[in-house]
């Protein structure tokens, strides 16, 4: 009787304890606190740009706070409008670009995060560090620590009612159920929840970016590049991030859906937003030899 309430009980706190993504509307795990998270990943963060070399390249350094900022403010817009002002709160955006060669970012939940140099080798305007910062934005605001952390306090008491059901039992059954187990919450559950949550994180971002007035349909171009600069020979079903030609086929799938209801964004924005500075260096040259040619007539 003992077991079958304790089983009942892990399973009763799991069911209830649920959230639902802002955007994507998928019911997710939690069983940790915002302050928990939050307090963990301050200190975190502050211990990783203690040991970090901030980039001195001042106008890449400006754009990713410029970019940042703005899907920032979109993203706070999009919840305030939307009954989710709680989770505004939550926010301390900070986006700061380190000196490190690898094409990676990443981001620490409340808003911190990272950009490598050696992706910004490869972005060629806002619009396609907006894709970066969208999908960055996007795990703070989808809250995927949280539900990491969720799901690993959830395989804890997945354990313990094992050991539950297998006492008594002989120690072979009982290392094999615990093995199974154990292979089973990594390939079966862990990886892929990693997985979902990158292919959420691009599907959030699309929405993020666009909302923002950045041009969606840069997301493929980027992953194109990113594809070409990079070597990923690991299976996927082995990996936590979907292999490119799988990310690629993802967004071509959303990027309709995405511009249908979010296109109003875009052309509500300043066109002047999404422009790489090549271009408008190349528009402000123009000006002045039009004016030149005017003097000369």
């Amino acid at each position: 009787m003992k077991k079958i309430f304790l089983l009942l009980a892990t399973v009763a706190l799991v069911l209830t304890s649920c959230n639902k993504v802002p955007i994507s509307g998928r019911n997710q795990l939690n069983l940790v606190s915002d302050s928990e998270v939050l307090q963990s990943s301050i200190a975190s963060y502050n211990e990783y740009m203690k040991t970090a070399t901030r980039s001195t390249q001042t106008v890449k350094s400006e754009q990713v706070t410029r970019v940042g900022q703005r899907i920032a403010a979109a993203t706070e817009a999009y919840l305030n409008a939307n009954g989710m002002s709680d989770q505004v709160k939550n926010f301390a955006w900070e986006f700061n670009l380190v000196r490190d060669n690898q094409l990676n970012a990443f981001c620490m939940p409340g808003g911190k995060i990272v950009v490598y140099e050696g992706i910004m080798n490869i972005v060629s305007s806002d619009d396609e560090l907006a894709v970066v910062l969208g999908h960055e934005v996007a795990h703070a605001v989808a809250k995927h620590s949280n539900e990491r952390l969720s799901q690993q306090k959830a395989l804890q008491y997945g354990s313990t009612a094992l050991s539950i059901l297998t006492a008594g039992k002989s120690q072979a059954t009982q290392s094999i159920a615990s093995t199974v187990f154990g292979l089973g919450a990594n390939y079966g559950v862990m990886l892929p929840f990693s997985r979902k949550h990158e292919t959420e994180a691009d599907n959030i971002g699309l929405v993020l970016m666009t909302m923002a007035g950045y041009n969606p349909d840069c997301a493929l171009t980027f992953w194109q590049k990113m594809s070409a600069g990079t070597s990923n020979t690991k299976a996927e079903f082995l990996s936590t991030h979907p292999s490119d030609a799988t990310r690629i086929a993802n967004l071509q799938k959303q990027l309709p859906k995405v511009k249908q209801q979010y296109g109003a964004y875009i052309k509500a924005s300043t066109p002047a937003a999404s422009t790489t500075k090549t271009s408008s260096t190349k528009k402000s040259s123009s000006k002045k030899s039009s004016k030149k040619s005017s003097k000369k007539k």
